[in-house]
Order: structure tokens, then sequence, then C-alpha cells
């Protein structure tokens, strides 16, 4: 696979051309659609913020619908780094496109892209709970050109995780984004899930990465952080970290690279599977099917898309030690910061 880029800023156009890519193309031009496709499949990708899971979801994509037999794409993609008004702008510019797809990555993107583009397929990856956003009427049946994959936590696990690790959690810190309607949603289930185990969390909002540390600092006296599926706290995790590191209490996050960041552990969905599935749905829609009743794919009820990933010297750090009960479950990643 043979890939060209030319970049210029946060939202400057971003080609790639890919080669090696066929069966699931746009517009098809054979009528055999298992044969190579002559035209090039125009392809707009968005993320919110650069941070490794959603550079994940984006590769994923990119290179399951390679493994899916297009030959010709080309990726125009961008990224507005967390600035409302650059993705404003970046939605006004697909919009004028000659487009075949456009890729939204996290809730703000696939927002803005709804609001701008009705003329052509948009599918999302990183969206926590669609219906909450107005993305989608429900998750069976979309009703409309959007559809994807959601990141919905496994909130119940993850909040056991906690305890598992830390039993005599009694106070479980939140920071969130408050501009993010995944960070709230996500926040209001961590709730939830922590009085089913007599838990208590204490939330504080941030409107900006540059934000995290203070804000955790700010809940001195949890006995655990928690960190779900929210951009502009997972981009400055390490802000995060480092006042659980001076309160001595471990980190429990809903991002998989979180961990290999500093994070005691996850049990979070596999970003780059998600990227994977969302290629799958791309795949489908090029060919004919219609987002319309594309169901949106939870990706928690796949069975092989959840992975524990632990870090045993974050973990000593932050006070605790991940007890073999965890480190020895099936299918548990180790990694090092």
């Amino acid at each position: 696979m043979n890939i060209t880029m030319a970049k210029a800023g946060a939202t400057s156009l971003v080609l790639a051309s890919i080669v090696a890519l066929s069966a699931c193309g746009g517009p098809q031009t054979s009528a055999n659609p298992s044969t190579s496709i002559s035209a090039a499949l125009r392809v707009g990708v968005a993320q919110i913020i650069s941070h490794p899971s959603l550079d994940a979801i984006r590769n994923g994509f990119e290179n399951c619908l390679a493994d899916l037999g297009h030959t010709d794409v080309v990726y125009d993609e961008q990224n507005p780094q967390g600035d409302q008004a650059a993705l404003t702008s970046i939605a006004n510019n697909f919009t004028s496109s000659d487009l075949d797809l456009v890729v939204a990555i996290t809730t703000p993107v696939a927002q803005a892209m709804a609001q701008a583009i009705t003329d052509r397929p948009i599918v999302f990856a990183g969206v926590t709970d669609p219906v909450a956003a107005g993305l989608v009427d429900s998750f069976a049946k979309p009703g409309s050109n959007l559809t994807g994959t959601s990141d919905y936590p496994p909130i119940d696990a993850q909040m056991q995780l906690i305890r598992d690790i830390k039993p005599e959690v009694k106070a479980i810190g939140v920071v969130y984004s408050s501009s993010e309607v995944n960070a709230e949603v996500q926040l209001d289930l961590a709730k939830q899930a922590a009085a089913k185990l007599g838990l208590e969390v204490k939330a504080a909002a941030v409107t900006n990465g540059s934000e995290v540390q203070q804000a955790a600092a700010s809940l001195a006296g949890v006995d655990a952080f928690y960190v779900g599926n929210d951009n502009a706290v997972v981009a400055a995790i390490e802000g995060l970290v480092q006042a659980a590191e001076q309160q001595k209490v471990p980190v429990i996050t809903a991002d998989p690279d979180s961990v290999g960041r500093g994070a005691t552990a996850s049990y979070a969905v596999n970003q780059t599977q998600m990227g994977c599935q969302a290629a799958k749905m791309a795949d489908a829609i090029l060919k004919g099917a219609d987002p319309v009743d594309l169901a949106v794919v939870k990706m928690a009820d796949l069975a092989d898309a959840l992975v524990l990933t632990i870090n045993p010297s974050a973990a000593s750090r932050q006070g605790v030690t991940i007890p073999e009960s965890v480190s020895s479950r099936a299918g548990v990643e180790v990694v090092g910061d």
C-alpha cells in the first residue's frame, strides 16, 4: 500500500492515495462488485483531536478498507485539534467537495458533519450514545444518512475493575469535559454503576485539556480516578496521572492507550477494531446498503472487542499493586510506560 500525503496545518487538506484496495469501493464502475474499481473513491475523514486512540480508529478504518479490496482511494484527512470553529469550517468544506463518503471520529465531529451534510453517507466511530447526541433515531434504525460504531462503555465491569484493584475504594473521581455530550453521558453511567456497588462519584468539569490536572487535584480525598471516552481528558491524561500519583490513587480508564501513558488499567473497546468495524459498514453502504436501516454497532456487545490492559509500574506509582486475580485473567495485556 503506497500512501502520499500533503499536510498544511490542523484544517489543511490531507490527501492520501491508497493503492491495493478493491471490492467495496464507492460508486461501482463494474457490474461485478468483486472486481477492481477504476474511479478513485474519495473519502473525507475527520477526528476531533490527536491522541493515540483516535489515531488507532482512523488507521483501523483505512487499513481495513484496504483489506476489503479497494484499489484506489483518496483520503481527505482533517483534524481541528479541538477547535469548534475549525471543525465547522471542515464540515462546510466537506459539504462542497465531491466526497463519496464521510468518516466522523468522535461525537463532536459526527454532530458537525450531520448538521452540514445531508446528501451523502456519514459513518461515525468513537461515538458513545448517538441517540443522546441527536445523530440517530435509535441504535437499531438510525433513520438518516448516518450510522456507525459506538464505544458505549462496559461501565459495570469498569467499576468492578476499580474495586478489584482497590477493594477499599469508597469514592471515585471523574474529570470530564462539559462540552462533550458523550462525556456527560458517561458520567451519568458511572454514577449509576458506582451506586450499585455502594460507591460515590465526585466529578470536576473542564472545558479543555489544559484544565485537567488542576481539576484532578481538586478532587482530593477520592480513592481512584475513572476516565471515560472523553477526548479532552484522554488527550491530557498525563496531567491527570500526575495528580493521581501525588494522591497515591489508581487511574482506571475506558481508553486502552491511556494505560501505556501512565494509567493503572483499562477494560475497554479495542480502538483499531472499532475503526475496522466502521470500515465494514462503509463497505456495505458503498455496495448499496442504506444507512437509514443499517444498525449502529455497539462494540461492547461484540465478544472479542473488549480488552483488559494493565500497567504494573504505573500502579505502583499510584500506590496500589494489581492483584493476581486481575493480572492472571485470560487475554490480559501488560504494558509499561
